[in-house]
């Protein structure tokens, strides 16, 4: 069963990278350099996105 990425509570990179019209490379980026930010999930070696944490960044920045 797969979930909508609109419904899920993380994302991967990948996912926020389509969901968001963000760079890959420029998500990674902004994680690594923002990791106790509270809208970063580090699972093993692997990024997760919190979906609506990282919404509301976006919805107060003007230039990522």
């Amino acid at each position: 069963m797969d979930v909508p990425v609109w419904e899920k509570y993380t994302l991967t990179i990948e996912e926020a990278s389509k969901y968001f019209r963000i760079g890959e490379n420029k998500l990674r980026k902004l994680a690594e350099e923002n990791l106790n930010s509270g809208w970063v999930i580090m699972n093993g070696n692997r990024i997760q996105i919190k979906r609506k944490k990282f919404e509301k960044i976006i919805d107060d920045v003007d230039i990522i």
